[in-house]
C-alpha cells in the first residue's frame, strides 16, 4: 500500500527536496504539494492524503490553523499531520500538536529520518519522538500558566490502567516501554492507549500528552511513576 503524501511549504526548493527523497521510496508518492495552508487542507482533501508534511509559517493560512482544519474535519479524520519547522524548540509547533498535528521535524532531518517519520505517522500507532515532544508540551503549557482543567471531556471515563497509561503515554514512552513497566503485553499496553483515545475523542497519541498536562495529571518537571 502506498503512503500518499502532501508537502505542504511555501519554499519550492524545500518542496523539491523532500519530494525527491519520498519518491525515491517504494511504498510512497507525493500526490500533490501546496504553496499555503489554504491549499494544503483541500489537497489533503481532493488528493485523499494519508499524510500532509505541514510548514508552520505560510501565506495565507499558517499550518497551525491548516492542521486545526483538517484535525476538525470528519471527512479527513484519516489524515495525519507531520509539522516541519526550522527550529525543533519553536513554540508554535506545540501550538500545532494541540492543534492537531501528529509529531514533527525539524528541516534538516536526515532523508532516512524523513521517511520513517511519515511511515510511523502514517501508521498511527505511535508519536514522533515522543520524549522531545513531551518536554515541548510540558514548558509551553508551564508557560501559559493557566490552572490544570480536571473536567476535561472523557476523563472521567478512563480506568484506572488507562489514567495510568494516559500519564506514561505523557512522559514519552512508546507501548512496548508500557509493556515493560506494566507486565503486560505490547498488544495489551496498545489496547489500552486506544482505549484512551476513543474516551477522549483525540486522534493520536500527540493530543493525549497535551491532555495528560491539561489536565493535572503529568506536571512539568514530574519523574516517571515507580513501578
Amino acid at each position: 500500500m502506498t503512503i500518499r503524501v502532501v508537502l505542504a511549504d511555501d519554499q519550492a526548493l524545500i518542496r523539491a527536496g523532500f519530494r525527491m527523497i519520498i519518491d525515491s521510496e517504494p511504498g510512497f508518492a507525493v500526490v500533490a504539494e501546496a504553496e499555503d495552508g489554504r491549499a494544503a487542507v483541500d489537497l489533503a482533501r481532493s488528493c485523499r492524503a494519508d499524510v500532509v508534511l505541514m510548514d508552520i509559517r505560510m501565506p495565507r493560512l499558517d499550518g497551525i490553523e491548516a492542521t486545526r482544519r483538517i484535525g476538525a474535519d470528519d471527512d479527513l479524520a484519516g489524515v495525519r499531520v507531520l509539522v516541519l519547522t526550522t527550529f525543533e524548540n519553536d513554540d508554535n509547533v506545540v501550538r500545532a500538536l494541540q492543534a492537531g498535528a501528529s509529531g514533527f521535524l525539524g528541516k534538516s532531518v536526515a532523508p532516512e529520518e524523513l521517511l520513517r517519520a511519515i511511515r510511523v505517522v502514517a501508521d498511527g500507532a505511535a508519536l514522533l519522538s515522543p520524549k522531545a515532544t513531551t518536554a515541548l508540551v510540558s514548558r509551553f503549557l508551564a508557560e501559559l500558566r493557566s490552572p490544570p482543567d480536571s473536567r476535561i471531556r472523557g476523563l472521567d471515563l478512563l480506568t484506572d490502567r488507562e489514567r495510568e497509561v494516559l500519564v506514561l503515554v505523557a512522559h514519552g514512552l512508546s507501548n512496548d516501554d508500557i509493556a515493560d513497566r506494566l507486565f503486560v503485553s505490547p498488544l495489551t499496553a496498545k489496547t489500552h492507549v486506544n482505549r484512551a483515545m476513543t474516551k477522549l475523542n483525540v486522534r493520536d497519541r500527540a493530543q493525549l500528552v497535551v491532555l495528560a498536562y491539561q489536565s493535572g495529571l503529568v506536571r512539568q518537571g514530574d519523574r516517571l511513576p515507580a513501578r
